[in-house]
């Protein structure tokens, strides 16, 4: 194989050409020109002196985009620092809410508000359950929700990520009941509810005519054919499914950074470039996820990439129930009373981006790369060409 390649590499050297072919939103223009400019001269930055030995070398500035692969690590990194606050001296779990393929086109054409009703049913779903006597919960559960919109092989695939605290806190606020530790609800009645809320907030933006149907499922445009796939989609198996619990907090943050700030593809996984082929690992979840590559023309691994640009403003991290923004700070201080005031929890760390940098990669960045014995200090600003330009 040829030495592997980054997406910015793609979008690059195929963007122009592919743009000329397809007709793009305004949204994922903007998500290729970031990628394609990140880290490049294009956005600016500045040079860096070594005070002893005299070595300079460019530093560029990030896009920040959240659909960069080389921009979530210290995205995430503070995001998981702040989430210290969160944990409970409990058990956690993580559930998985995936909504059938049938559904793929309409949401595709309809993100905001379908992929916003499916957070909507996910939480419906799970507090329905948390009140139901025969759970032995009484009272209202408290979780993360997190959104992939993508399969290993980059398709449209959607589907919410849940980290759920283990147990609940009764409403008037004065009682905190656990969980089993094994297992949260019966996943089959989850499944079955959750299939039941999705389709009544889905049939309820149809009827409001919030849904854009047309070209390829334009065929649901009327009262009794919509109702027929409805219906349809009553006879799919919807699934849900529940991953081993976590015996603790400690655990749940290094595993919360495995889902929080990843995008359809990372770097790492892209190994060639080449003839317009563009070559990818992916898991084969049919085959015990045995690592395999995919090969596929550059036009359609860039389609496939930006079927998974989310709309403007749209918060594919969102809290509910006890850890909602507007319940968190009381709650989480009476339920840690409730539970064990005594409890020992990881703290959030104050630290400066080079602290920060040095403890995921134990490297000082502002050590000489050359000498090994001066710092890097700025001596010049690099103008953002962009900027320039417009």
């Amino acid at each position: 194989m040829k030495k592997s390649c980054e997406v910015a590499d793609i979008f690059r050297r195929y963007g122009k050409d592919y743009q000329k072919q397809n007709i793009l939103s305004y949204k994922k223009l903007k998500v290729m020109n970031h990628i394609s400019v990140c880290r490049t001269a294009q956005l600016g930055g500045h040079i860096e002196q070594c005070d002893q030995c005299g070595f300079e070398r460019n530093a560029y500035n990030s896009c920040r985009d959240r659909h960069c692969p080389k921009c979530q690590t210290m995205v995430k990194e503070k995001w998981l620092n702040d989430r210290k606050a969160d944990l409970l001296p409990c058990n956690y779990f993580h559930m998985v809410f995936t909504v059938p393929h049938k559904l793929n086109p309409i949401i595709l054409s309809n993100p905001k508000i379908m992929l916003g009703n499916l957070f909507s049913a996910v939480n419906q779903t799970l507090q329905a359950f948390a009140k139901d006597p025969q759970w032995r919960l009484q009272g209202q559960l408290g979780f993360i929700c997190v959104l992939h919109t993508w399969s290993q092989k980059l398709t449209d695939h959607f589907h919410i990520h849940c980290l759920i605290s283990g147990g609940a806190l009764s409403f008037d606020k004065k009682h905190w009941t656990s969980s089993n530790k094994s297992y949260l609800f019966r996943v089959q009645s989850l499944a079955k509810e959750f299939k039941k809320n999705y389709l009544s907030l889905f049939e309820k933006a149809y009827l409001n005519n919030k849904l854009a149907l047309n070209g390829k499922i334009g065929k649901y445009s009327s009262k009794k054919q919509f109702d027929s796939f409805v219906r349809s989609l009553f006879m799919v198996k919807w699934l849900v499914y529940a991953k081993r619990p976590f015996a603790g907090p400690e655990q749940v943050l290094e595993y919360l950074g495995r889902y929080t700030h990843r995008v359809a593809i990372s770097n790492n996984r892209i190994k060639s470039l080449d003839n317009e082929q563009v070559c990818f690992e992916y898991k084969d979840r049919t085959d015990n996820d045995t690592i395999k590559v995919m090969t596929v023309s550059a036009h359609e691994f860039i389609r496939r990439f930006l079927l998974h640009v989310l709309p403007y403003n749209f918060m594919k991290i969102r809290y509910f129930g006890f850890l909602s923004h507007r319940n968190k700070k009381q709650s989480i201080t009476i339920i840690r009373q409730l539970i064990n005031p005594d409890a020992s929890l990881p703290q959030k760390v104050e630290e400066t981006y080079l602290e920060m940098m040095q403890r995921l990669t134990g490297q000082d960045l502002l050590c000489c790369p050359n000498c090994k014995k001066g710092r890097m200090k700025i001596i010049k600003e690099l103008p953002n060409q962009l900027l320039d330009s417009s």
